[in-house]
């Protein structure tokens, strides 16, 4: 059986309502899909995407930095604690077929990092203009189709039946 693709949207925790307003609008867009929202877990840009994408029945996963699962938001599913504090980002990115980055800071920015060594698909929805090797997107939708056409052509078994054709 085929899994959902799972995207991760990464983001600050705390965050002005216009990117809250498009973090949720991306989770409704994965929930939309049929997609697998993973996230760091907890308020912010997290939050509002996990909100989405519950609110359009799609599975959430926050992979939170603590062990206490209280520290996930409400609209997470699934909550995987790992204890590892902020290297927790390392197995947000790598949990993801593919990243949605919105405004954020230094975590944001080495979740970034972590997709950029890990080679995982990067669309940054009107934030990080000034980073080499990242997809932009200007709204929700197309961040959103972008990231799950680029997580496909990823997809092993896509390959070997391309190769067999």
């Amino acid at each position: 059986m085929e899994r959902p693709p799972a995207i991760a949207v990464i983001g600050a925790g705390e965050a002005p309502a216009e990117v809250l307003d498009l973090a949720y609008r991306v989770g409704s867009e994965i929930g939309a899909r049929g997609a697998t929202l993973v996230c760091g877990g907890r308020g912010g840009v997290m939050e509002a995407a996990a909100r989405g994408a519950r609110e359009r029945g799609a599975h959430t996963v926050g992979i939170i930095p603590g062990f206490d699962h209280r520290e996930a938001n409400e609209y997470v599913e699934f909550v995987v604690a790992t204890g590892l504090g902020e290297a927790r980002n390392a197995v947000v990115i790598g949990s993801a077929d593919a990243v949605v980055a919105l405004a954020g800071e230094g975590g944001t920015l080495s979740e970034i990092g972590f997709a950029l060594k890990l080679g995982r698909p990067l669309v940054a929805l009107r934030a990080w203009r000034n980073l080499e090797g990242i997809t932009h997107a200007d709204n929700p939708r197309a961040a959103v189709e972008t990231a799950l056409r680029m997580a496909e052509e990823r997809r092993p078994g896509r390959r070997r039946a391309e190769r067999s054709r």
